[in-house]
């Protein structure tokens, strides 16, 4: 399978990222151990989780995908076959948030622990962090790599102006760069990054993993009224974004679809992949019937038109 680089990180992936944020959660701990063991033996490397999942249901305190993440890999084996990328700056219950230096490397610490590795592949400022300076960060960053605890590390949920400053500090004070963005970024929130973010990720060559690929599910047309919503573990996401806009993308993708023979979400993650600068979409599935769909995205090619087609519809 053809590998893509992951910015200036020194690290390349297979085109798809495995999101974890689901492990725990809406996904019991032996689907998720069997999603990564298909995962892995198709080819694939990269997945990506963070400290606080998942905070958000009831009872969880954070950690549990990490920790289950890391039972795969102590059963399996398979630490040498996959890249984690996990994320420091989420408010964690009792522990804290932001990206102090001794958050980071007490989180880095706590992660590596329950992921049962002595190194993070890529380790990533979940949120952007307007209290504390952008040296004080990465200079923690810059301990763990120099300890060998992280290998590469990346921004999620950074605007262009955050980023880009960010990026000149880290040249001015010779520390280390940013090598990746995760943003937010799918056919119904193309706005958040087409733009200045785009341009400064093209420009300084990072590599880029959308999170959110297909919109909470949205885009593999599983809702498409209200009613669909009710009652859904995202239905109360997806309630946000479901308007006229949005079900014209869904109607826009659905044509695709029949024209390719392919599914409304391998539509969606094509289009991602064809987008300039992306290295490799976020997916989270909740079964291997969703893992084996979305590998069908991988060798659909759209053409010309419908790429014009949808980025219409998109913005």
């Amino acid at each position: 399978m053809q590998h893509r680089k992951l910015g200036r990180s020194g690290l390349d992936c297979a085109p798809l990222v495995l999101g974890c944020h689901v492990f725990g959660w809406t996904v019991d701990e032996a689907t998720s151990c069997a999603i990564l063991d298909a995962f892995v033996d198709r080819g694939f490397a990269m997945i990506d989780t963070a400290d606080t999942y998942s905070t958000w249901a009831p009872g969880h305190k954070g950690g549990e995908s990490e920790t289950i993440i890391g039972n795969w890999l102590k059963a399996t084996g398979k630490r040498d076959r996959v890249l984690i990328a996990t994320k420091v700056g989420g408010d964690m219950p009792n522990v804290g948030k932001g990206l102090s230096r001794a958050h980071i490397i007490r989180s880095a610490e706590e992660s590596l622990r329950r992921l049962g590795t002595d190194r993070i592949d890529l380790y990533q400022a979940h949120f952007d962090d307007t209290a504390v300076s952008f040296e004080e960060t990465l200079e923690a960053f810059a301990s763990l790599i120099q300890s060998g605890k992280v290998r590469a590390i990346g921004a999620s949920n950074f605007s262009a102006p955050r980023l880009a400053d960010a990026l000149a500090t880290a040249r001015a004070h010779g520390l280390p760069l940013y090598g990746c963005l995760q943003p937010h970024y799918n056919l119904v929130t193309s706005a958040y990054y087409e733009g200045d973010l785009r341009r400064l990720c093209l420009e300084e060559e990072m590599g880029v993993i959308p999170f959110r690929a297909l919109e909470a599910g949205f885009l593999t047309g599983k809702y498409r009224s209200m009613a669909d919503t009710v009652g859904a573990a995202r239905g109360a996401v997806v309630a946000r974004i479901l308007d006229d806009r949005s079900l014209d993308i869904l109607r826009e993708l659905d044509r695709a679809a029949l024209q390719f023979d392919a599914t409304p979400a391998q539509v969606a993650i094509a289009w991602l992949l064809a987008q300039p600068g992306v290295t490799a979409p976020i997916v989270s599935v909740t079964s291997l019937a969703q893992l084996a769909e979305i590998f069908g995205a991988m060798t659909l090619t759209l053409d010309a038109r419908t790429l014009m087609r949808l980025d219409m519809v998109s913005a």
